[in-house]
């Protein structure tokens, strides 16, 4: 049959389907189509959300952004479409096979822009723009395709499509984070849905209407179609190259590992330092988590004053390179350690690669230490241990998730676990690059009802770097070592009684104590961090 007398058909009421097709298999055809095509939707739309989180973080903004910009997308398909209608079968293969290539090549392209061309916020926004078009011009085409099956009537079949779609969307939505990504990452599992999208969205309609097409439209159909998946093929092929020279392009020293978990997005790089050694260094989500050069001054600063009283029962909060664990055990009188790191991947890297392993000291391996992979927050609602000491070592509390980790209801809940006049220390940024940062943990801190001592280092490879060491005393608690303490490198005490002193333009007060339901602490991390 002709596209002609396709349009033709269309403009009349729709006929019953002929004999010799199966309708309620050809129903059934459709809808399973209906059911993946939306599970594809909503993981492009998962993809997109979450690489901007991992890339830029601010999750709210990202997820804000492509939301929003997808659904004003789809309404604009969805008027797009209606000329099509008369030509659905064509348009909808066509339609798909567009999303397919589009949606697939979306976080590569997206990659891209972000580590060759810096454009990844006006990138976002087009390719969300894009995709949500066709999403949205999916509906109408496939009611059409529906009643033309059957007929019935419209509330029954918007019933009939809107139920497959929104148990699809689910689908999508679950299978996203619990089998592609972990199975196949962020890039691959975007081309693997990709090549299933234009499966279901091309090669099933084609079928199914296979004999409302001509010879010649069904062979370009299904040749478009194949090209299609030759290229998400050849790109899967490539993609680890691919991504690995992207990736490169981004840091200054040679990575040598790299991985993206569920949580985060891991990269360890090794070049040679100016001092002649070798310098390691930890990157999560592309923010530098440290420099085995100066790593010693910033954990020395972080756990030693903590322990300068009790620490038989120490907790250590993130941290699952497992280099203040290794400053922790320095102690022979430290009886028992519990890490508390989310990500299970970077617990096994601070075990299993050598490099880091080295830089630890096998900290992990301690028969003393019990590591835990939760979510911190969640951990503290069920925890029942009391501790002597807490040392708190989260990334900078730039996404939600992360500010949650910063808020008085946090410090709240440590509370029930810190044994009385226990010590918690909390690294809290910079002073000199986020003053309104820095500030403001303290003053989350305070709020919580914790009695507060600030104090600041220099780490060459972060700049100044701030901590506040509290405890539930009625006084600040002091800042000093212990008379038992360890040979270090960089810490004695009067390097920490000149750190208590702020320089004149970096004493803030004009600053809000951080919450859940008002996340100061990311508004002021996101626009002090903007220009570095």
């Amino acid at each position: 049959m002709s596209s002609t007398a396709l349009g033709d058909r269309d403009t009349a009421t729709p006929p019953r389907p002929p004999a010799t097709r199966p309708t309620r298999g050809a129903r059934f055809l459709l809808l399973l189509s209906v059911f993946l095509c939306a599970a594809c939707g909503l993981v492009y739309e998962l993809a997109l959300t979450a690489l901007g989180s991992y890339l830029i973080g601010n999750s709210v903004l990202q997820t804000s952004v492509v939301i929003s910009v997808m659904v004003f997308a789809m309404g604009l398909g969805s008027l797009a479409a209606k000329p099509l209608r008369n030509h659905a079968v064509v348009a909808f293969a066509v339609l798909e096979g567009a999303l397919a290539l589009i949606g697939g090549l979306s976080v590569l392209g997206l990659y891209a822009a972000f580590a060759w061309l810096q454009l990844y916020m006006p990138a976002m926004i087009l390719v969300s723009l894009v995709i949500g078009l066709l999403i949205g011009a999916e509906i109408p085409l496939l009611m059409t395709l529906l009643q033309r099956i059957r007929r019935q009537e419209a509330s029954s079949a918007v019933a009939d499509m809107f139920a497959v779609d929104y148990i699809g969307a689910l689908v999508g939505g679950l299978c996203f984070p619990l089998l592609l990504l972990p199975t196949f990452g962020q890039l691959k599992g975007a081309l693997v849905v990709g090549a299933v999208n234009a499966v279901a969205g091309v090669i099933v309609v084609v079928f199914i209407f296979r004999h409302e097409t001509g010879r010649a439209v069904r062979a370009l159909l299904l040749a478009g179609v194949t090209a299609v998946l030759a290229v998400l093929g050849t790109t899967y092929v490539l993609a680890d190259d691919l991504e690995v020279t992207a990736r490169q392009h981004m840091y200054a020293d040679p990575i040598v590992h790299s991985e993206t978990t569920q949580y985060q997005d891991i990269v360890i790089t090794r070049a040679t330092a100016f001092t002649g050694d070798p310098d390691l260094r930890l990157f999560l989500n592309g923010d530098l988590q440290f420099s085995s050069v100066d790593e010693y001054r910033y954990h020395e600063s972080l756990v030693h004053p903590a322990l300068s009283g009790r620490r038989s029962n120490v907790l250590i909060m993130g941290g699952g390179d497992g280099l203040a664990l290794r400053e922790v055990l320095r102690y022979d009188d430290v009886e028992h350690v519990t890490l508390v790191e989310l990500d299970p991947a970077m617990t096994r890297l601070a075990r299993t690669y050598e490099p880091l392993r080295e830089l630890n000291g096998g900290a992990l391996e301690d028969p003393r230490v019990e590591v835990v992979n939760a979510d911190a927050f969640t951990w503290l609602r069920d925890a029942r241990q009391r501790y002597d000491s807490v040392i708190i070592d989260f990334p900078d509390p730039d996404s939600a998730s992360l500010a949650k980790l910063y808020s008085v209801e946090f410090y709240h809940l440590l509370g029930r676990v810190l044994a009385p006049h226990g010590k918690v220390m909390v690294q809290s940024g910079s002073p000199f690059f986020a003053p309104k940062t820095y500030w403001s943990i303290a003053k989350t801190i305070e709020a919580a009802g914790y009695a507060t001592t600030k104090f600041q280092v220099d780490v060459p490879s972060f700049g100044n770097w701030g901590f506040v060491l509290a405890s539930d005393s009625t006084g600040p608690p002091p800042l000093r070592l212990a008379a038992d303490v360890p040979k270090l490198r960089y810490l004695d005490d009067a390097v920490l009684r000149a750190a208590t002193v702020f320089p004149v333009d970096r004493r803030r007060t004009d600053v809000r104590p951080s919450t859940l339901m008002d996340p100061a602490v990311l508004e002021y991390v996101l626009d002090e961090w903007r220009n570095y």
